[in-house]
């Protein structure tokens, strides 16, 4: 019998509102508003943590084409407060689908909205920018969900890595959902290959994407994830020749606890942090971050390497940015900036073992340009550990 699809509503803060039907989960939740240009990897963006306490658009007109698999997951359930989609395709076709979207979210409690103009709303959130908004099924009086949206937390100043870390330290591999390798065409996510782990790797989880540690791993690394309110004495006892700064969700300036652990441990070990470890790296070593006007997500983001010339197409997920005019002078220096705006996409220190970046090189779902970064990291840990 097919399934009657109820009213929903999103409304944003500013007053716009946007109707649509329901195609997740039923009920009312905020979060800030954002979108998304990727036109595949809806379930990698889905079980990203950095998405917690966001309610995200996808830009591209049909989402759910391919359903949902066991292996594309890049934590253990989904983070985003809501998802919205011009259509919901309810009759997908792939080989390797399990389950429909709709479905999937609302075996999670997620909240879906289809039928909604997605081209308008993210040509509202470009011009007036990333705001509050909240998604309904209950409430449809349209004045009432902009009185609640304005009335929700705003991103700037939240920690929202509290409520996406790992409750406790675990080695990689060894914890149920975890060790799964890399993905390869025909065989699916294999088990990680028989290479020996010569480097130790201290991972600080502040909502980390799995494919990380399945880069980490194929290289030879045994990683050890530990929580976010890990103290560098902790870090330091398993004597890592490296420290692992993951992505995560939320305002990196609010996050003093971690900005005070990764200042204690500079200097100390190899260190490579990706998108909020970036930010934290660059809040310890002394700059500062603001946050973009609707962000950078989505797997098409163009990146100039300035060590070699090289434009780089990224995946990323971030609405906020270091500035690099805050950054120490003559320490620091840029290595990455971004093709569309020339924020900081990259940086290292000129004399300590340490370098991070804003996007993500391990994809997932995305192109390939940056893995490089992984091989970087171990040559780093190659050199130092010999010291």
């Amino acid at each position: 019998m097919k399934r009657e699809k109820q009213r929903a509503i999103l409304a944003l803060e500013d007053g716009r509102v946007f109707e649509g039907r329901s195609f997740g989960a039923v009920g009312e939740h905020w979060g800030e508003v954002v979108f998304n240009t990727s036109m595949t990897g809806y379930q990698e963006i889905l079980t990203d943590p950095s998405y917690k306490g966001q309610i995200v658009t996808m830009t591209y007109p049909m989402i759910g084409n391919y359903g949902v698999n066991e292996e594309d997951f890049e934590s253990t359930h989904p983070w985003v407060e809501g998802f919205v989609v011009k259509e919901n395709c309810s009759f997908p076709s792939n080989w390797r689908s399990k389950e429909i979207l709709g479905d999937y979210l609302r075996n999670h409690g997620i909240m879906g909205i289809e039928g909604v103009d997605t081209r308008a709303l993210t040509k509202h959130i470009r011009t007036v920018g990333a705001m509050r908004g909240i998604l309904s099924t209950q409430d449809l009086d349209p004045g009432s969900l902009v009185q609640k949206a304005r009335s929700s937390p705003s991103m700037v100043g939240s920690d929202w890595v509290k409520a996406v870390t790992c409750s406790e330290p675990y080695e990689w591999g060894q914890k149920e959902g975890t060790g799964a390798g890399l993905w390869e065409w025909g065989k699916g996510q294999v088990a990680d290959p028989s290479v020996e782990k010569k480097f130790r790797v201290v991972a600080m989880d502040f909502g980390m994407k799995h494919n990380i540690v399945r880069h980490l791993a194929s290289r030879g690394c045994q990683v050890s994830v530990v929580p976010a309110q890990t103290t560098p004495k902790e870090i330091l006892r398993a004597n890592p020749q490296g420290i692992f700064l993951s992505n995560g969700p939320g305002d990196p300036a609010a996050l003093t606890y971690a900005i005070e652990t990764v200042r204690a441990l500079l200097g100390k070990k190899p260190i490579f942090g990706i998108c909020l470890g970036h930010q934290l790296l660059g809040l310890a070593m002394g700059g500062k971050t603001y946050k973009l006007k609707f962000g950078h997500r989505g797997a098409n983001q163009p990146v100039k390497n300035l060590l070699n010339g090289r434009v780089e197409i990224t995946t990323q997920n971030h609405g906020f940015c270091v500035n690099m005019d805050t950054l120490p002078v003559g320490q620091v220096e840029v290595t990455h900036i971004n093709l569309n705006d020339q924020s900081l996409e990259g940086m290292r220190h000129r004399r300590l073992p340490i370098f991070s970046v804003q996007y993500h090189p391990e994809a997932s779902a995305g192109p390939h340009d940056a893995a490089y970064l992984f091989d970087e990291f171990v040559t780093l840990m190659e050199r130092y550990s010999k010291e």
